[in-house]
């Protein structure tokens, strides 16, 4: 993971210098595709296609915001402990999970992101505010979505080590403390969550031992035998209903 950031964070920094480079030999050979030039208001504007590199750079943090900003931690650590729990290493694919939690995301972060759209892209499209006042409209509705979902205590413990600086409101805390915060309680409920769901498969898995090693099959596989009744016990209970259910739940409340 800190290799990818790493690799993310080089590829935006040498996005940005060839940005640069492009944008000073265009201006010296003359070239005004790549130039900027005033924008009516005292301040001066890049032409499309520097525009659009940056807009290319700029996605390198969608996977980033993706991780650290939506409900989709959570949800991919559950769905990843329940395909351990029931013993299955490759099934469902990781493919199929992952296409499972970003959906569900999604969902969730539906009216999230339908906020964003009518008070900071629309708007930002119709050119009626500039990019870095879309981008603090935008924040609202995160912040308030990583707030209601922020253990006091973890963000305290970062506030803490932030420096000890205390803020009006919670919704005054700054990003880079809020988000590690939020990250935090996210794994935290994801286990918890995932401990649950392990508890009556793990059952199972003892009942299914103890009994074979009365039996004095020694050469047959407990997880052979186990594996069965857990998928019959998750299906009886309709498990993936109950299990997605829950979490969509977990963010609404």
């Amino acid at each position: 993971m800190a290799r990818r950031v790493i690799l993310a964070l080089a590829a935006l920094a040498a996005a940005f210098v060839a940005a640069g480079v492009l944008t000073h030999a265009a201006q010296a050979a003359g070239i005004g595709a790549l130039d900027m030039r005033p924008d009516g208001h005292g301040g001066q504007i890049y032409t499309v296609p520097v525009q659009l590199l940056l807009i290319l750079t700029g996605l390198v943090f969608v996977p980033a915001i993706l991780l650290t900003m939506t409900a989709f931690t959570r949800i991919i650590i559950v769905l990843s402990l329940l395909r351990q729990a029931l013993g299955l290493t490759q099934t469902p694919p990781n493919q199929v999970l992952i296409g499972l939690a970003l959906f569900l995301t999604m969902f969730v972060m539906g009216p999230v992101f339908t906020k964003i759209g009518h008070d900071s892209l629309q708007p930002l499209l119709d050119n009626q505010i500039s990019a870095i006042a879309a981008a603090e409209r935008a924040e609202a509705p995160l912040r308030q979505f990583m707030v209601k979902q922020t253990r006091r205590e973890d963000l305290g413990l970062f506030l803490k080590l932030a420096g000890g600086k205390t803020y009006p409101s919670v919704q005054d805390v700054p990003f880079r403390v809020l988000v590690p915060a939020f990250v935090t309680s996210e794994l935290k409920t994801g286990f918890q969550i995932g401990f649950m769901i392990f508890l009556p498969f793990l059952v199972i898995d003892i009942v299914v031992a103890a009994v074979m090693m009365s039996l004095g099959m020694m050469l047959l596989s407990p997880i052979s035998v186990s594996l069965p009744l857990k998928l019959a016990l998750f299906v009886l209970v309709n498990g993936w209903t109950l299990v997605i259910g829950s979490l969509a739940e977990g963010f609404v409340h």
